[in-house]
């Protein structure tokens, strides 16, 4: 097991059992799901972009994307129906576990001139997203870059209240940015 996990089933759960807040167990906060995706709209005058994002998603997560389609066509965008204009990855278990360890304390860290996650980006049901405007501090990345794409997380807990789900973020030591 990743140590996020251990941590998470040692220490985080127990603390949550002891606070009292919550009548079921099932109710205890819980990190369900990591969503890393990337749009790639200049895909359609460039499609090597496509083959860079796909290999890059595997590199860093382990997993193959899923390619997302465009739903119609705009023809202000030159965009036309079924073309691919993004791709993302959903990490659940211990892939989930170990990007997340990853994310923590090597990738953020990378990150320059940084002062912590905003705390204003969850959506009201328990969820935080963020993005990250420069995908070479990852470390698994060996490809030569072409040029710097950015990527979004999504970080997707069981509870409704971002109250909880801040709770259960600063357990983690989840870098947030100091009020």
């Amino acid at each position: 097991m990743s140590t996020l996990e251990n941590l998470y089933k040692d220490q985080i759960k127990k603390k949550f059992i002891n606070s009292k807040s919550f009548s079921n167990l099932m109710e205890i906060p819980k990190l369900e799901k990591i969503i890393i995706s990337r749009g790639i709209g200049e895909s359609i005058k460039n499609s090597k972009s496509i083959d860079s994002t796909i290999q890059f998603l595997i590199d860093v997560t382990g997993q193959k994307p899923v390619l997302c389609k465009a739903k119609k066509s705009i023809s202000n965008f030159s965009l036309r129906e079924g073309q691919i204009i993004g791709a993302k990855v959903t990490l659940r278990g211990k892939k989930m576990y170990d990007f997340f360890t990853k994310l923590i304390n090597i990738v953020i860290p990378k990150i320059r001139d940084f002062r912590g996650l905003p705390l204003n980006s969850f959506d009201g049901d328990g969820n935080y997203n963020f993005g990250i405007k420069d995908d070479s501090i990852f470390p698994d990345c060996t490809r030569d870059f072409d040029k710097n794409r950015g990527l979004n997380i999504t970080l997707v807990t069981n509870t409704n209240s971002d109250e909880f789900a801040l709770d259960l973020l600063n357990h983690f030591s989840f870098p947030f940015r100091k009020r």
